[in-house]
């Protein structure tokens, strides 16, 4: 598996397998069986409800936790909670976490980054995320860090490359986690004519040459499946590489397309709406 090096000079694997959408026992089984499969980096967040169902994949998969790269998320509400990390390390039933981001802009989204930052200082979180901090946001983070992010985890993908935010990573050697990696299963992503003649030269599937691009993009990247044929496949991209010549071809399709658009109201709903956890 393919890592990269992150600003603190830890190393991430570069692929995982991401639990955005799924169902406790969909997330457990599909954790387990991706780290039999040989992943090593799994994601999730406290507002996905399945941080238990996670910890129950890691501890059922037999691989050794220290071999897991784990990230997760602190939502809105529990900025403020003093025992946020404490009760997020119980969900997962470990004692530390390897990347604990702050998850929207919202609500005293300070009080959530101070919070991390002393768990990175007590050892209970090795590295700092930030999620869909882009734009200003961005911005009035920089004004008050002690710590300087590892990652941002925005959506990019071939349609929206992000390049204006990765001229600002670059200056703090900041890596980015993409979600909706896929397009949000956009047929026309997927199926745009380069992603299937490179999958027919290469022996892949149009998914398998996107989520190759991402990683050559030195992106890293969390696709999500309960099909386990699926996250067999999404991990099999490393026995071939594209050229500079179809990189650049590619570049071609980015049109700063968002299949997410996120707005003040919802960053106001995210931070008045507690998640649920799973019993």
């Amino acid at each position: 598996m393919e890592t990269i090096k992150l600003n603190n000079s830890r190393e991430c694997p570069i692929i995982g397998i991401g639990t955005f959408l799924l169902k406790p026992d969909e997330a457990e089984n599909s954790v387990r069986e991706a780290l039999q499969l040989g992943c090593r980096l799994v994601d999730t967040a406290n507002a996905y409800g399945n941080e238990r169902a996670v910890g129950r994949g890691i501890k059922d998969s037999g691989v050794a936790r220290g071999d897991i790269f784990l990230s997760t998320k602190l939502w809105p509400t529990e900025y403020e909670n003093p025992n946020a990390v404490d009760d997020t390390l119980k969900r997962l039933g470990t004692d530390y976490i390897d990347l604990l981001y702050v998850h929207q802009p919202a609500g005293n989204w300070i009080a959530g980054y101070r919070q991390i930052e002393k768990a990175v200082c007590d050892g209970t979180v090795r590295s700092i995320g930030i999620s869909n901090f882009e734009g200003k946001y961005f911005e009035q983070l920089k004004e008050i860090w002690e710590i300087v992010p590892q990652f941002i985890q925005v959506e990019a993908h071939p349609y929206f490359t992000q390049q204006d935010l990765l001229s600002e990573l670059d200056e703090f050697d900041m890596k980015l986690m993409a979600w909706y990696p896929l397009g949000h299963g956009d047929k026309s992503l997927v199926e745009e004519p380069i992603f299937v003649q490179l999958a027919e030269k290469y022996g892949k599937s149009p998914a398998q040459i996107i989520l190759r691009w991402h990683t050559q993009m030195s992106f890293v990247v969390i696709p999500g499946s309960k099909n386990i044929e699926h996250i067999k496949d999404n991990l099999d991209i490393f026995d071939f590489k594209l050229t500079n010549d179809e990189m650049s071809q590619i570049a071609q399709l980015d049109k700063g397309k968002r299949y997410h658009q996120r707005t003040e109201e919802a960053l106001e709903r995210y931070a008045a709406t507690a998640p649920v956890y799973e019993d």
